[in-house]
């Protein structure tokens, strides 16, 4: 990346780098022939104290980011950093090699980390799952469930661990008539509390809330947002907070990182994002929100499907849904592939695709005429105007048709402000 968000305060995690790539198995000897690119290149600080809201549609990596910087998935490349001091982040950000990055790598990279490093990570950072009755045993009482991250610490036992146990269901409006209790005992809303008090148990820096109210009904996820942001100020609490829903991010994050298969479209703080938004795919999920009409704009609603994260576009991975996209955003083969999956018919006839690379590629037909009617639509209104501009060539051999586009690099984030990025071409910004 070019860019990132940076903070002036104390920085509790700084994710640089991130990927992480599911393998696709084939056959009866489970041979890789790809990868799904769940989080394909991010970076980002969480600053002590503050929220940071990951927002983006179903799949775009959301919750298997937030597994990474839990620990609970080790990442293909890049890495997560805990405990940085400013000069340490400095040292990481500038470059370190050597005997030093593996010292560095030991003491700070959560997946590198063993010993003492990594059970002081575990205290210090805790999750708060989307389903807390999936999250939480139940042949286990309450008791059991808050307590147990105090017993595997060693932290207390006996009447001790009774009475902190009964501190933290205080704390999250709970009480000790709850201590004897199975959690199917409680709705929805109390057991998302039990999840928030065994998460505190341990008086962590930072918690992952992986859409803590998604599951909730609008009054009780008030109740919880508002015990979130008390919390928060009591014990200087960083969160990562991560959901779909941007009117819960406007009342809660100082700063967001608005995802889109697998890299960073744009991220900056809350302010500047709601008023300013310097990506197509902000807006249009600002529009798509019915919560935030005054931050809508004009933009109509997403169409079409997200593309396939093993084979994500070139260029800007937005642009096929983009409804300003230009012929600088990264037009392909694929693309043209895509658009004939969608038209009645002509895909019927497409027997196969050779590619020199993802800009240029043959495309072979059962027919000539099929050929023929290929090379006269991707000439056409039919197909978007900007993937049309950025089509360099069209040659019809038979029943063989070649496309070539003007080939592109991959988007990149640039500043759009103090502390404002996004990954776009266009620059909306007032001149």
């Amino acid at each position: 990346m070019t860019a990132e968000v940076r903070q002036a305060t104390d920085v509790v995690l700084a994710v640089r780098d991130l990927h992480k790539h599911f393998p696709i198995k084939e056959g009866a000897l489970q041979k890789v022939v790809g990868h799904v690119r769940a989080v394909d290149g991010v970076s980002f600080d969480i600053p002590a104290g503050a929220t940071v809201g990951l927002v983006g549609e179903s799949g775009c990596g959301k919750t298997t980011l937030g597994r990474c910087v839990a620990g609970l998935t080790e990442p293909t490349d890049g890495g997560v950093y805990f405990g940085l001091s400013d000069d340490q982040r400095d040292r990481l950000d500038g470059g370190i090699t050597g005997a030093d990055l593996a010292d560095f790598d030991a003491g700070h990279r959560v997946d590198r980390m063993t010993g003492d490093p990594w059970r002081r990570y575990r205290r210090n950072c805790q999750v708060v799952f989307q389903e807390a009755f999936a999250s939480l045993n139940p042949r286990h009482l309450v008791k059991d469930i808050v307590g147990r991250p105090l017993r595997v610490h060693r932290e207390a036992s006996g009447a001790e661990l009774t009475r902190r146990v009964v501190d933290l269901l205080d704390q999250v409006g709970l009480g000790r008539q709850h201590l004897y209790r199975y959690p199917h005992q409680f709705s929805g809303g109390q057991r998302q509390r039990i999840s928030i008090a065994r998460a505190l148990a341990l008086d962590p820096q930072l918690v992952v809330l992986d859409e803590p109210t998604s599951a909730l009904d609008v009054s009780v996820q008030a109740q919880i947002l508002n015990l979130l942001h008390e919390l928060q100020q009591e014990r200087n609490l960083a969160y990562l907070f991560i959901t779909h829903d941007l009117s819960v991010v406007q009342h809660m994050a100082d700063s967001i990182v608005v995802m889109y298969l697998g890299r960073v479209a744009e991220a900056g703080p809350t302010e500047a994002i709601f008023e300013r938004p310097e990506h197509p795919y902000t807006e249009a999920l600002l529009s798509a929100s019915p919560d935030l009409d005054e931050s809508a704009g004009t933009l109509q609603a997403l169409e079409g499907a997200v593309p396939d994260p093993a084979r994500p576009p070139q260029g800007c991975r937005f642009h096929t849904r983009c409804p300003v996209a230009t012929p600088a955003c990264g037009w392909e083969v694929d693309d043209v592939v895509r658009w004939l999956e969608d038209t009645d018919g002509m895909f019927d006839a497409l027997s196969g695709v050779t590619r020199d690379s993802a800009f240029d590629a043959t495309l072979s037909f059962d027919d000539e005429a099929s050929a023929g009617s290929l090379a006269a639509a991707v000439q056409g209104i039919g197909v978007p105007t900007a993937m049309r501009e950025a089509l360099a060539q069209v040659t019809v051999d038979r029943n063989r048709v070649r496309l070539r586009f003007t080939p592109v690099d991959e988007v990149q984030l640039t500043m759009r402000g103090p502390d404002h990025v996004a990954a776009c071409v266009l620059d909306r910004r007032p001149r």
